[in-house]
């Protein structure tokens, strides 16, 4: 039996349900669908660019053909049961409006507006929730990434910014504005690197991928760009080396504070940057480490994400498949 994608009802149980997830950064804009055991469905994914060059009028319009198109790809007897997105931060998750530190035009953007409108009318009114990303890419991994076995958890994006998000005591964790978690932009001793939200030394000004090849490029190295740093890391360029140790040295520093305050258990860490090395981990964890004398610091495990380049999506689907569990 084929089915108008909408809101499931009873005569229909068992029609497969899947949520339309939507994941905007300061690169791109993804949207896809994604089933209830966490399975991105492949032909139903499509991407924009994003970025600072881009006005208002074509971030959103960049927005909308994703949802568009994806829609469109919505298997005969399947039904769309909500709409998840993440999003880049600082957001007013109440009043649904983002202001991404990338994407400058965007200042109390209402994002989620802009969604409900597009959705409802391609397939009429369903559900559309809205949390940072760095919370959607927590919920993936503890769903079916990395972080399956763990209550008290962060998830890391490490890309073109830094994000992160909370789960504790098996509970998502977004506070009062749906800020918590932003580890991006928490200041790290011995780095005074100025950073966008005004703030000298955090995470996010020393560690993202940009910011890394821009202290690479500063120390004479001759690359451009992320893999060309992975390539110069690979080949054992001495600038590239440092670059990558230093970010790690940083990224680690954040952890053990943020473990400090939160006694976490596990950390998983995915975005394109994360991949620039293997290394970049090993770093990572020495930086940990330097807490030697506090045992329930450095028993914190730094793990890479299980999800690959789904998790922002699978994320941003959990909070429809997994509501009941979103705080």
């Amino acid at each position: 039996m084929t089915s108008t994608p909408g809101i499931p009802s009873a005569d229909r149980p068992t029609t497969p349900s899947l949520a339309l997830a939507i994941d905007l950064g300061g690169t791109k804009v993804e949207a896809a669908l994604v089933d209830s055991n966490g399975t991105v469905l492949d032909a139903t994914r499509f991407r924009e660019p994003t970025g600072p060059t881009l006005d208002s009028d074509a971030l959103a319009s960049a927005v909308r053909t994703v949802i568009v198109k994806s829609i469109a790809t919505v298997p005969a007897g399947s039904t769309v049961v909500g709409v998840g997105v993440g999003t880049a931060g600082p957001i007013a998750e109440s009043l649904g409006l983002v202001s991404p530190l990338n994407l400058p035009v965007w200042r109390d953007f209402p994002l989620k507006a802009l969604v409900e409108r597009v959705v409802h009318s391609v397939i009429g009114a369903i559900p559309v929730t809205l949390r940072m990303d760095g919370l959607c890419i927590t919920l993936a991994e503890r769903w079916v990434g990395a972080a399956q076995c763990s209550d008290n958890v962060m998830g890391m994006i490490v890309s073109t910014g830094i994000g992160g998000g909370l789960i504790l005591h098996g509970g998502t964790v977004s506070g009062p504005t749906g800020n918590a978690g932003h580890i991006g932009h928490v200041e790290v001793a011995g780095f005074d690197d100025p950073c966008s939200c005004g703030g000298f030394g955090c995470v996010e000004a020393i560690a993202s991928g940009p910011k890394t090849v821009a202290w690479a490029i500063s120390q004479g190295w001759a690359g451009q760009t992320g893999e060309d740093l992975s390539a110069s890391y690979a080949a054992g360029d001495v600038i590239a080396r440092a670059a990558v140790e230093r970010s790690g040295r940083a990224i680690g520093q954040a952890i053990a504070s943020a473990t400090n305050l939160l006694d976490l258990e596990i950390v998983a860490i995915g975005g394109g940057f994360s991949l620039v090395t293997p290394d970049l981990f090993d770093h990572i964890r020495t930086g940990v480490a330097a807490r030697k004398h506090f045992g329930f610091v450095t028993k914190v495990k730094v793990v890479p994400s299980g999800l690959s380049t789904d998790g922002p999506l699978i994320g941003a689907a959990a909070l429809i498949h997994l509501a009941d569990r979103v705080s």
